[in-house]
């Protein structure tokens, strides 16, 4: 069996310098990486965090892209983030767009087509030595949006529980009301005719009322309806009332003095 031939090497050393180098490049990020953090506490530790040094801080994090921009001109031993020679080259780059000394970095990766014209791609903040990926402004939405709904359809669970809960209370005391109103309505016919024999028996039994002792005389009960009266029945009605007696009418401290 015939051995397959290897592939001719060392014919073109520009090449294979290109594909070595290449290879050894890392592959670049993700689109989305909002689930991961990075924190190298022995470089901040050695190195302080400013404007100066802390895209070499991003470059250890797996967000950055080794076939960017920047990382051609720190080949030159330029510094990455000279805006003069970015302006003039095309592709991927980042830039430091927000900056509040030590604590917060913010950088935006973008795709560059020419001097005057960007296409912003990602973003990456900086927070107190920690990177993250910032997340797209629909993925926000689309997370705010479904928590919103989550407690609203939560809320209308928890309401509905206890309007059942109301629903079933009520009911049980119509229920329950109901069967109080038809146990009074009921009424035992011969319980009834028990208590009215009970009743006659009892009355029979006892002595007739006596009869009411006579007014006494000269007194005449207030009649039921006051006519008018004239001239006439009041004179009349003087005459007939009994003399006042000085003891009763004329008060204490005209009474007769005994001595």
């Amino acid at each position: 069996m015939a051995a397959t031939p290897a592939p001719p090497t060392g014919q073109n050393p520009s090449l294979d310098a290109a594909a070595a180098a290449a290879a050894a490049l890392p592959p670049p990020p993700g689109t989305d990486m909002t689930g991961i953090c990075f924190r190298d506490q022995l470089w901040l530790n050695t190195y302080p965090l400013d404007r100066n040094l802390v895209f070499d801080y991003f470059a250890l994090s797996p967000f950055y892209d080794f076939s960017c921009n920047n990382e051609t001109l720190r080949a030159r031993s330029i510094h990455p983030l000279d805006l003069s020679h970015l302006s003039k080259m095309t592709g991927n780059e980042y830039m430091l767009s927000e900056v509040m000394e030590p604590h917060l970095f913010v950088i935006r990766k973008q795709k560059r087509d020419g001097p005057e014209k960007v296409t912003p791609m990602l973003t990456y903040y900086i927070l107190d030595g920690s990177i993250y990926q910032s997340p797209q402004l629909c993925n926000v939405f689309a997370a705010r949006i479904g928590r919103a709904l989550y407690h609203i359809s939560k809320a209308f669970n928890i309401a509905s529980t206890k309007l059942e809960k109301i629903g079933h209370a009520e009911a049980e005391s119509e229920a329950a009301s109901s069967e109080s109103k038809t146990t009074k309505e009921t009424i035992n016919i011969k319980e009834l005719k028990r208590v009215d024999h009970i009743l006659a028996s009892l009355q029979r039994k006892l002595p007739p009322a006596p009869a009411p002792p006579p007014f006494p005389e000269g007194y005449m009960p207030p009649p039921t309806s006051e006519p008018e009266k004239g001239p006439e029945d009041q004179q009349s009605l003087e005459t007939q009332l009994p003399p006042l007696d000085p003891i009763i009418d004329q008060g204490p401290a005209k009474r007769l003095r005994i001595q």
